[in-house]
């Protein structure tokens, strides 16, 4: 497994002098792409060091093992112990660094929720898992910017798309694509009965325009009078913007921003993003039109986790998590969900690496 480390050792060296390189400096695209294979490798590297050392470290110890003083072996034994546990832990985090990177675990998102079956109450659970996001960016310090929305007169969400930005942001909410399911007493129930609601989310990584491009004679472009709850800039003007790309049929709107320039922006880069999603899944169809849904495959007719009320309790279909802290996780506190599906995928990547 190890075996290819000192290639990369090499590879970090020579990225390192590249860098220092006046052409390399001089050429922004090629020097971004060689700081971000720098990053990539360092902490590798870094790790497959201290690797080689406690190595060196055993191997003078279990010299040491034979030496006549007794004091000295019994030093030596009991530091052995030691490192050879230490050796088993970094073994183990560079077999994590080892595994296939998703390209896509570095960028932004573009969240969408939709109400799904359960009427006023699926919209109103819609605007509650948008809650529970942005406040779950709130404490990752992201930035979440609405793209789209469409309100219900009760206060819920038949739909919500928006941008979230920061540090790793895909690479935390990848696994969040998938039908949710609420069980829940709705406040206009008189006899307590539970009802269950779904909402879908897709989480889909942010394209930039070197991943897909989109040639400007495949859009239809519509203008239109933005609707919403009132303000100086809705049903005034022609501010919102529908765009239609003909060749795949994907049709994305946004009327959020105040600018029609600004809203055909916004636009563009969630249809880019949708056009990029569909692309994946057509590709990991045709490698895997045989596989079960599983961890990641962002399949939206997935019931993929249950957030019940009555209970207190919140459930992950696809690791068998259940958690009963659900006012929590409702105000933004998933990091535990998100820890024990990304420990999951990994050791499902490690089984299938290891066979």
């Amino acid at each position: 497994m190890f075996a290819n480390l000192e290639d990369v050792a090499d590879r970090f060296r020579e990225v390192e002098g590249l860098l220092s390189e006046p052409k390399v400096i001089a050429d922004q695209k090629r020097y971004r792409q060689l700081s971000k294979e720098h990053a990539d490798l360092s902490e590798v590297v870094a790790v497959y060091h201290r690797y080689k050392q406690v190595c060196c470290d055993i191997a003078d110890n279990q010299e040491l093992l034979g030496d006549s003083d007794p004091e000295m072996k019994e030093l030596a034994a009991a530091e052995l112990e030691q490192l050879e546990a230490q050796q088993e832990q970094i073994e183990e985090e560079l077999r994590l660094l080892l595994l296939p990177k998703d390209p896509n675990d570095e960028k932004n998102i573009i969240l969408e929720i939709r109400a799904g079956t359960g009427g006023d109450e699926a919209a109103l659970f819609a605007a509650d898992l948008f809650r529970m996001y942005s406040r779950y960016a709130e404490r990752n310090r992201w930035k979440v910017e609405l793209m789209s929305l469409s309100e219900t007169d009760g206060g819920g969400f038949k739909e919500v798309v928006a941008q979230i930005s920061g540090e790793r942001v895909y690479s935390r909410l990848k696994f969040e694509s998938g039908t949710h399911r609420v069980q829940r007493v709705p406040d206009t129930e008189t006899q307590g009965r539970i009802h269950t609601s779904a909402c879908t989310v897709a989480v889909l990584p942010e394209v930039e325009d070197v991943d897909i491009e989109i040639n400007p004679a495949d859009l239809r472009i519509d203008l239109y009078r933005s609707s919403g709850a009132g303000g100086q800039h809705v049903n005034k003007t022609e501010s919102a913007v529908r765009l239609t790309h003909i060749p795949t049929g994907v049709v994305v709107a946004c009327q959020e921003g105040k600018s029609q320039h600004k809203n055909k922006a916004q636009a563009l880069k969630l249809l880019q993003s949708r056009i990029y999603e569909q692309m994946q899944r057509e590709q990991q169809a045709e490698v895997a039109a045989d596989r079960k849904s599983q961890v990641g495959s962002g399949d939206r007719s997935e019931r993929i986790r249950t957030y019940n009320f009555p209970q207190g309790r919140c459930t992950d279909h696809r690791i068998g998590l259940t958690l009963y802290k659900l006012e929590a996780i409702m105000q933004g506190d998933v990091d535990e969900i998100i820890e024990a599906l990304i420990a999951d995928h990994q050791t499902r990547l490690m089984s299938h690496q290891e066979s």
